[in-house]
Formats: C-alpha cells, structure tokens, sequence
C-alpha cells in the first residue's frame, strides 16, 4: 500500500489530515487529487455510520484503501445540535459565520457552565479486502461569546477550551493536531496503518 485516499473535498481538513500522517511512508490523496467527483449519501445515524459510508463507497469506486472522517460539534444545551448534521447545518452552502452567529444568538444569556459542547470525530478505514476499521475521537470545550481566531476552519472560532483559554482557531497547527477529535482519532489510526505498511 503506497497511497491512500481520505474521502473529503475539504481543503482545510486535508491539511490537517496531511500534517498529522506525515511521518508515513504513503501518500494521501484528497477526492479532487484522485479524481473523483461523487456525492455520497450520508443517511447513518451516527458519525461512525456514516464514515463507513463514506469509506466503502470510495473504496468500492476505486479498488483502493481509503479512509473517510465524519465530525462534528454536539453542543448539550441544543440538544446535541447541530451533531451529525453539522455540515449540513442551515443548508451546505450557508458560510461558517452565519452557522457559528446562529449558534451564538441561540445561546444568548446562557451562563458558561450551560454552554458544554465537544467536538467529536469518527473515522473509518476500508480496505479492498472488505476490512473496515474504525477510530474515534472527543474534545469537551464550551462554546464562546464571539468568533477568536484565524487558524481553524468550520466552528473552531467558537469552541473554546477554557484549559488553554483559546479557540481551537487560536491554537497552532501543532497543539490543534494534538488535542483535537480529529487528531485524536487520526493518531489511533496512524498507529493501525502503521502496523500494515510494515514489510
């Protein structure tokens, strides 16, 4: 196995992904880099259903392992809105700073100690043999008063992690990596990969 594709269009997420799998030996493709052009219909009920999703229709489509994320931010006081949804949220081409300003309004007068959220991560591995794996990965935080930062993309603006008092769009690529969802579920993976690329 010397290339791997991770099923997202997401630029921003690629970089991340890219960063965090560095130190291995294989290249990761983007769905753009490797040509595909597909909408695939997220219809599971959990973040982890629809990784697999993900995962098995590329896999399928191109005979190629490939891995497949599905994230998003739960936060308690909304009833674990946006959750699943959280791409879709208000509709896909509704930008980031109407989602994350709706999210804010909504939570207006609400105290801190009211306003828990976490990010969460799933992310699934599927191999042309019909293996699938699975990781997952969480970070509790709150959700904050305004937007704070140019590093992230998506919610990261408004998820604030009293610990480090910063955004996760304030922190450096280097902390994000090893404290977020995604990079906590990435790393679990890693080690998974890492122990099928040995010779």
């Amino acid at each position: 196995m010397d290339k791997i594709i991770f099923a997202t269009a997401n630029q921003g997420k690629m970089k991340e992904i890219r960063e965090i799998l560095s130190d291995l030996d294989i290249q990761v493709l983007s769905l753009k880099d490797a040509g595909i052009d597909v909408d695939v219909v997220e219809d599971g009920a959990t973040f982890e259903e629809n990784a697999i999703i993900k995962a098995k229709t590329i896999m399928e489509l191109t005979g190629e392992a490939v891995l497949a994320d599905d994230s998003g931010l739960e936060i308690d006081y909304l009833n674990k809105e946006p959750g699943i949804y959280s791409a879709r949220y208000m509709g896909e081409d509704t930008s980031y700073r109407v989602k994350n300003a709706n999210l804010i309004a909504r939570l207006k007068g609400v105290p801190d100690e009211q306003r828990t959220a976490r990010f969460v991560c799933a992310i699934a591995a599927a191999f042309p043999d019909g293996r699938v794996v699975t990781t997952y990965g969480t970070v509790e935080g709150i959700i904050g008063y305004e937007e704070r930062g140019n590093n992230g993309f998506g919610y990261d603006p408004i998820f604030y992690l009293p610990e480090y008092q910063q955004s996760t769009a304030e922190l450096t690529s280097e902390k994000k990596n090893a404290v977020s969802h995604r990079g906590r579920a990435l790393s679990d993976m890693k080690k998974y990969l890492k122990r099928e690329l040995k010779p």
